[in-house]
């Protein structure tokens, strides 16, 4: 069997089995982290100009945009996928170098509600794309990472599952949108080394791609079976040759989507490990920033390449400055969304500081990466104190995970502002209780 025909016979296969409890659990929290992430995104560029981009698209259709506006499955799908990747928020499968739920939830959702399906359908088909996206992500590795942003690329696959398990597509159709989402997946990591808006739209295209590939295998649309494995294929053209029995051992007994990493701070997940050590060194040495005389950061290649941005102006280039993000956590203690503010960006003493951090590769911590995301952390302070402290983690991910009570802060805080604190509860309570809703079009509406 084909890369694609065994992903399909695990989908196929556990469509009539009760979803493991953790795995639902799990799903639920990615779903609510997904929502987390969409309302703030959904009010802000580049979904606000997607809307009037695809006007034609909107106003009709049974899918739904973040606010509640009707829209054609394929537009629902690329403007919240785009959103729900703007602000910085959403979820990180740390060994696939991947962000899931922007393309695989938005997906999964939009197909969800132009079929009229349950809140247990649509959680199915959320654990169905993060397992089998997941799994390719991995297996594509870092050597997929140097050129191409995973979240746009292995995300084409997450959408394409979670919108053929909605679908309920059969083993044959189900390999063959898997074998167009294929051949669909495209995103550059040059995209985002300047200040744009690609990024997002990476997410937003990989939702959409996913659901054209899934309808057009629905009404009989094929793909070529071999396209992962074969010589000109996925693996071969984009990463070093993955070991595609390993990506597929653990398949149905492991469930990755109790894996992820939930972000705790709003900007480029590569640099969280630097600032949450930052703080504890800070916190240590009980020192305030304008104390501060110099802060080395010693972290993986990743973290300083893509997070590289000296003097960041804009908010999207201050999400990529580890530099910016670290400094502005140690002035005023966190990296919400107020950190990306005019006002905050242009902060003095932020920018002072800044200009005391330097960030070099940590061999040790860049060979680990990555299965771990670590930062080792010195700050010298002006009256001549030292401390060193490695911060093996994110705060956030697996091993440091947020509870279920700081996941619902997190929401709380970020939906909030844009649908009010009332909506936001009815909300959140409504997807702890997913499973439940027998109609996710006017559930969730």
């Amino acid at each position: 069997m084909y890369v694609v025909e065994r992903f399909a016979k695990y989908a196929a296969g556990t469509r009539s089995l009760p979803i493991p409890p953790e795995a639902l659990h799990h799903a639920k929290r990615a779903v609510i982290d997904w929502y987390a992430a969409l309302l703030p995104g959904a009010v802000v560029a580049p979904a606000t100009l997607l809307e009037k981009a695809l006007a034609e698209d909107l106003d009709r259709g049974k899918s739904r945009l973040a606010l509640g506006r009707p829209a054609s499955t394929r537009a629902a799908a690329l403007i919240n996928g785009s959103a729900a990747h703007t602000i910085e928020v959403d979820d990180i499968f740390k060994f696939g170098i991947y962000h899931p739920g922007a393309p695989t939830i938005s997906a999964a959702l939009a197909v969800a509600q132009a079929t009229g399906a349950t809140g247990e359908a649509l959680l199915r088909a959320v654990i169905v794309g993060y397992e089998i996206s997941t799994r390719i992500g991995a297996a594509m590795g870092r050597a997929h990472y140097k050129y191409w942003h995973n979240t746009g690329t292995v995300g084409t696959f997450g959408a394409a599952a979670a919108a053929s398990e909605i679908h309920g597509l059969d083993t044959v159709r189900f390999s063959h949108a898997l074998a167009t989402a294929a051949t669909f997946a495209a995103a550059l990591q040059q995209a985002f080394r300047m200040d744009s808006m690609s990024k997002p739209l990476h997410a937003g295209h990989a939702a959409e791609a996913g659901v054209l590939a899934a309808a057009g295998a629905k009404e009989g649309v094929t793909g070529s079976l071999d396209v992962i494995e074969g010589e000109a294929g996925f693996g071969r053209a984009m990463s070093d040759g993955p070991d595609w029995e390993k990506a597929l051992a653990t398949l149905g007994r492991v469930h990755h989507v109790t894996m992820m990493t939930f972000k705790n701070h709003a900007c480029c997940g590569h640099t969280f490990a630097a600032i949450d050590g930052a703080q504890e060194v800070q916190r240590r040495l009980e020192v305030k920033a304008e104390n501060i005389a110099r802060v080395h950061i010693g972290s993986y290649r990743a973290a300083k390449e893509v997070s590289g941005y000296e003097n960041p102006s804009t908010p999207a280039e201050a999400r990529f400055s580890i530099k910016y993000v670290v400094a502005t956590a140690l002035v005023h203690g966190s990296v919400r969304l107020a950190a990306f503010e005019p006002a905050r960006l242009a902060d003095r003493l932020t920018r002072e500081l800044m200009k005391k951090i330097d960030v070099v590769i940590d061999p040790e911590l860049d060979a680990a990466f990555p299965n771990q995301r670590a930062a080792r952390v010195t700050i010298e302070t002006t009256d001549g104190r030292k401390a060193v402290f490695l911060q093996p983690a994110r705060k956030g991910d697996p091993e440091l995970p947020l509870s279920d009570g700081d996941l619902e802060d997190k929401f709380m805080e970020l939906a909030s502002p844009v649908i009010g604190e009332p909506a936001a509860g009815k909300l959140i309570a409504k997807l702890w209780q997913l499973e439940k809703l027998p109609d996710v079009t006017t559930g969730l509406a």
